[in-house]
């Protein structure tokens, strides 16, 4: 007769229970996000035969989401295997402020969650597991109804909202138009700050998709992380509607993401890594995770080339946590030294910079030079050097 089981020091005289049935891949990504889809696309470019599980709680990968990325923020290599999530592509983009607009002839692309969704479920490979985790741990990932799926390795990246963070926030509304009548524009606009300053600092970004369709998103950098989603939407259709652009909303996306001034990056141990977001793989800026979320990538695929991927991803999370510090010294910056309605200053004196400062800054790849430019020039308009001497605004 088998002993009783004990359930929380509870004796009981039901019989345990079977075994769960465990899988066993290369790779097991908890979380369907960008972050393990450039896994998964890394990973199989180098291997192709390498078996890759991703975990997801909901129906479909990506959620609902546009990203997108400079030409100069990932590598040869890594641009090869990204390609075919992109869907549109433009050679340069502009930004507006009130005392100066500017174009800069740097490539951009985006990707969409639809696309990513379809790229990597047609990996032949890949096999997507839907379902709730219960617990992730080095080399093995429980879910709720008791399977446990193992792997070579475990990438946990399950999304900004398992991240313990201090600082602002970035929010937005975004709104796809397909309007009335082409629209004209066909250079995207990443930063409109000539529009009224609500809640902080914001700016209107639009991206042409087609003719006849735009993404309209309303940003703010704000305190606080409620997010009226009525209002704000109104108030992109509002803003489409001041530039002539009228017509029928197609989709809307938002989006609350913590922008730190301080941050770690999770130090990677034998069989687990923690990506994306709550692993310290973003940009505490703008909010842009894919060149450092790509870096990531490249790391993991070459560790399963050379056996070695515990030292690979230590290597590649010490180049961002280099990164990491002073890019959370700027969203400090930007929140204490500034009054909310004055933090556009900061974006408005650092796109008076050299191009190439420029793009590295959105690749988060800034050398000791780039640092140095945000600070030898005239003190951004707006600074409060008050805010500076007794450590910030209220």
């Amino acid at each position: 007769m088998a002993p009783p089981e004990i359930i929380h020091g509870i004796e009981t005289d039901r019989p345990p229970a079977a075994p769960s049935p465990v899988d066993r891949f290369d790779l097991v990504l908890a979380g369907g996000g960008l972050q393990n889809a450039l896994i998964t696309l890394a990973v199989t470019a180098a291997h192709p035969r390498a078996r890759i599980a991703v975990v997801e709680r909901a129906e479909t990968l990506g959620g609902n989401h546009t990203w997108c990325f400079h030409a100069g923020d990932v590598s040869a290599r890594a641009a090869s295997w990204i390609e075919p999530l992109v869907v549109h592509r433009w050679p340069g983009y502009r930004v507006a402020f009130p005392r100066f607009t500017r174009t800069l002839p740097t490539g951009y692309a985006a990707i969409t969650s639809t696309r990513l969704d379809e790229v990597v479920r047609a990996l032949p490979t890949v096999t997507v597991v839907r379902g709730e985790i219960a617990e992730v741990a080095p080399r093995r990932v429980v879910l709720r109804d008791g399977a446990v799926i193992e792997g070579r390795l475990v990438v946990d990246a399950r999304g900004p909202d398992r991240a313990e963070v201090v600082g602002g926030y970035q929010k937005f509304v975004g709104v796809e138009l397909v309007t009335d009548a082409p629209h004209g524009l066909t250079t995207p606009m990443l930063m409109d700050a000539t529009v009224p300053q609500l809640d902080g600092f914001r700016f209107l970004y639009v991206l042409p998709l087609a003719a006849d369709r735009l993404l309209v998103e309303d940003t703010y950098f704000s305190d606080g992380g409620f997010l009226d989603v009525d209002a704000v939407r109104s108030e992109a259709i509002a803003y489409a509607a001041a530039q002539g652009w009228r017509g029928s909303v197609a989709r809307t996306e938002t989006g609350v993401l913590p922008l730190p001034w301080q941050a770690e990056v999770a130090l990677p141990s034998p069989g687990l890594v923690v990506g994306g977001y709550q692993g310290g793989w973003f940009h505490p800026v703008t909010g842009y995770s894919l060149p450092v979320a790509a870096r990531l990538a490249e790391a993991i695929a070459d560790g399963f080339e050379d056996d070695e991927l515990t030292t690979r991803a230590r290597a590649a999370a010490a180049t961002q946590a280099d990164q990491l510090i002073f890019a959370c010294r700027l969203v400090w910056m930007m929140f204490r030294w500034f009054p909310p309605a004055q933090r556009r200053g900061v974006l408005e004196h650092f796109y008076r910079l050299p191009e190439d400062t420029v793009a590295r800054f959105y690749a988060l790849a800034m050398t000791r030079r780039d640092r140095a430019r945000f600070f030898l020039r005239t003190p951004p308009r707006g600074l409060s050097w008050r805010a500076v001497m007794t450590g910030g605004v209220s």
